[in-house]
C-alpha cells in the first residue's frame, strides 16, 4: 500500500528537502573535535555558518553537542520541533536550512520521516540543545543523492532542538454516540491498534462531515498548528482502505498550513487534541476529478483520525 502523505500535504519533510541557499561559509576549518567548525552564529537560535570539512569525513555517524539544554531528553516517538542548517562535508554552501523560513521543522523521532542519521543522532539529546551531526552516506541519501546533494555525500547538520512532547499511542476520551445511520461507524478501541470503520451501503453525504468518535478535553487545534496523527483512510464506494499509518507502524505529522486536502484540514481544525475524529470528505474537498494512486476520480473519502498531539 502506497502512503499518501505527499498528496495530503506539501512535502516539506527533510527526506525530500533540498532547498538551495546562497549563504557562504568561510574557508576550510575544523573544530577541536575534528568536525567542520561553526564559524559564525554559534549560539542556540542563531543561524550558523559551517566551514568546509578537512580531509576524509568520518565513516560513522558523529554527534557533537555544541551546547546542552536543560530540557527533557528526546526518545523515539516524541514529536519534536527543530531548526537546522545542512551542507555537504566538501562544500561551503548550505543545501537547506529552516532559519531563513522563520519556522521550525516538525518530525516524529524514530518514525522514518527523516534520514536515518537524524533519527539515530537526535535520540537522547535534550530540548534546548544545539547539536552537530556528521552523517555518512549510508545514513543519509546514499548512492542516489537527493536534489542538490550529490551521490554518496557525507552531510553536516547543525540542529537546534526547540521543543518536544511525548506522543500517546492512542486517542482517548468520552465515547460519542454514533446514531447517524448515514455515516460510517468507527471503533472505539484504545489499544493503539487501528479502529474498525464500517461504511454504510448508501449514497455518501455531499458536504464535509467531521464528528467525534472519542472526545477528549485537550487543546483545540488551530489552522497554524502541526498535528501528530494516526489515521486510516477508506473509499466510501467499496470500503477499501487506501492508506493507514497503523500498517506502517508510524505516526504522521501534518503542518496544517501545508495540508492540500481541503477536507482534511477543515475537518481537523477546531477539534480537540487526544480525540478520535471521523471525517467524510466529498470529492470537491478531496481529490476532485483527479485520480490519485489507488483513489479513483470523484471519490468520497473516509478517515478515522486519532489526534495524538499538536506542536
Amino acid at each position: 500500500m502506497r502512503r499518501l502523505a505527499g498528496l495530503l500535504v506539501v512535502p516539506l519533510l527533510l527526506l525530500s528537502a533540498a532547498c538551495g541557499s546562497d549563504d557562504k561559509a568561510s574557508d576550510s576549518a575544523s573544530s577541536e573535535t575534528g568536525v567542520p567548525a561553526i564559524t559564525a552564529g554559534a549560539k542556540f537560535g542563531e543561524k550558523p555558518t559551517i566551514a568546509k570539512g578537512v580531509g576524509d569525513p568520518p565513516k560513522e555517524l558523529k554527534t557533537t553537542v555544541i551546547s546542552e539544554g536543560d530540557g527533557a531528553a528526546l526518545k523515539n516517538g516524541d514529536a519534536v520541533q527543530v531548526n537546522y542548517l545542512g551542507q555537504a562535508w566538501d562544500s561551503t554552501k548550505p543545501f537547506d536550512n529552516s532559519f531563513d523560513r522563520k519556522a521550525p521543522f516538525d518530525l516524529t523521532l524514530g518514525a522514518g520521516m527523516v534520514i536515518q542519521g537524524w533519527d539515530k543522532g537526535l535520540v537522547g539529546q535534550k530540548v534546548g540543545s544545539r547539536v552537530q551531526l556528521v552523517i555518512p552516506p549510508d545514513l543519509a541519501y546514499g548512492a542516489q543523492g537527493q536534489g542538490d546533494i550529490k551521490a554518496n555525500a557525507t552531510l553536516v547538520f547543525v540542529i537546534d532542538v526547540v521543543k518536544a512532547s511525548q506522543v500517546p499511542t492512542t486517542a482517548k476520551g468520552t465515547k460519542v454516540a454514533q446514531n447517524d445511520a448515514a455515516l460510517p461507524k468507527v471503533g472505539t478501541n484504545t489499544d493503539g491498534k487501528a479502529p474498525s470503520v464500517t461504511v454504510p451501503k448508501s449514497d455518501p453525504p455531499t458536504k464535509l462531515s467531521s464528528t467525534y468518535v472519542l472526545e477528549s478535553d485537550g487543546e483545540v487545534v488551530t489552522d497554524t498548528d502541526s498535528v501528530v496523527v494516526n489515521y486510516v483512510g477508506l473509499l466510501w464506494k467499496d470500503g477499501k482502505t487506501f492508506d493507514s499509518t497503523y500498517e506502517q507502524g508510524k505516526t504522521q505529522t501534518f503542518p496544517l498550513e501545508q495540508v492540500t486536502l481541503k477536507g482534511l484540514k477543515s475537518g481537523l481544525v477546531g477539534k480537540k487534541v487526544g480525540s478520535r475524529v471521523l471525517l467524510v470528505i466529498p470529492p470537491d474537498q478531496g481529490f476532485g476529478d483527479t485520480e490519485q494512486q489507488s483513489i479513483p476520480a470523484k471519490s468520497t473519502l473516509v478517515f478515522a483520525v486519532d489526534l495524538l498531539a499538536k506542536m
